[in-house]
């Protein structure tokens, strides 16, 4: 029992590592930033702070496939326990940061994890940190590992492998903040979809194809209200002052589009009747809706 516990610290700590450099790069990309909340690096000097974001990144990059890469028989001992050492390395310097920044910086969080990682550092990101650098030093001196046969072998280790992640999850404060995040729908009010998504999402509709003949030229005027992007257009083979208008919605994948003919004159769709003016009052009128 004990080598096998032993033998599942090796996947679990490049998962974890992998996970948060996996986080970290997400954040990165959200935010055009490399140190943007990352912790620890807030102790740096301002200089340095990105240099520093950059190594925990890499480094953090480098030991996840190198712990699988030696694990193996094609690992020789020596670099095995290297890698696992500078793991261990690794959590134990985050510990002290972590240790460092609840002391001076208590209202940062530790960015372990990017964005989930908002929390202020408590005991629970300091204990983690603590068994994840014990979890790394009790694999040096491991063997070569192998696949379990499957049987009874592979079922402990597997139970092992998920009670220990149940106990980081504990230890985690990001865990809660990715559940509750899962069960969140941000308003559409407070959705960010810029002027130029809702031109590309309107270029790219079955309706823009449709219609695209009365468009003549730019957008004359645009505006976001709540949950739509409406964009007006002169409109071409109508009356002087008539415009065509789109709205699209605000909404990450597919969203609705609508259009209407506003103007002093009834519109007139192609391919459909145009009203006699005495029937209806020369006021803005809008179709489709």
């Amino acid at each position: 029992m004990a080598v096998a516990i032993r033998e599942i610290q090796i996947p679990l700590l490049a998962l974890v590592l992998l996970g948060a450099c996996a986080a970290k790069l997400a954040r990165t990309v959200r935010t055009r930033s490399v140190n943007a909340g990352l912790g620890p690096t807030e102790l740096f000097p301002r200089r340095l702070r990105r240099l520093a974001a950059i190594a925990i990144c890499c480094t953090e990059l480098a030991l996840a496939p190198a712990l699988i890469l030696t694990a193996g028989r094609f690992g020789s001992h020596e670099r095995g326990d290297a890698v696992r050492l500078a793991t261990a390395v690794l959590f134990l310097i985050a510990l002290c940061g972590l240790v460092e920044l609840r002391e001076h910086r208590p209202d940062l969080g530790c960015g372990c994890f990017g964005d989930l990682s908002v929390k202020p550092v408590g005991i629970r990101s300091i204990a983690r940190a603590g068994l994840l650098a014990v979890a790394a030093l009790v694999t040096i001196g491991l063997p070569p590992l192998h696949l379990p046969p499957p049987g009874a072998r592979a079922a402990t280790g597997l139970g092992i492998m998920v009670g220990e992640l149940l106990l980081l999850a504990l230890l985690s404060p990001e865990a809660g903040e990715a559940l509750m995040r899962l069960g969140y729908t941000e308003p559409c009010e407070l959705r960010e979809f810029t002027a130029k998504r809702a031109l590309t999402a309107l270029h790219r509709s079955r309706l823009w194809r449709k219609q695209s003949a009365l468009v003549t030229g730019e957008p004359a005027d645009m505006w976001r209200e709540l949950c739509w992007w409406y964009l007006v257009y002169p409109a071409s083979g109508q009356a002087p002052g008539t415009s065509l208008v789109f709205a699209v919605q605000v909404k990450q994948h597919r969203p609705a589009i609508r259009s209407a003919l506003a103007g002093p004159e009834p519109p007139s769709w192609p391919g459909q009747p145009v009203p006699d003016a005495g029937e209806v009052a020369p006021v803005m009128r809008s179709a489709a809706f």
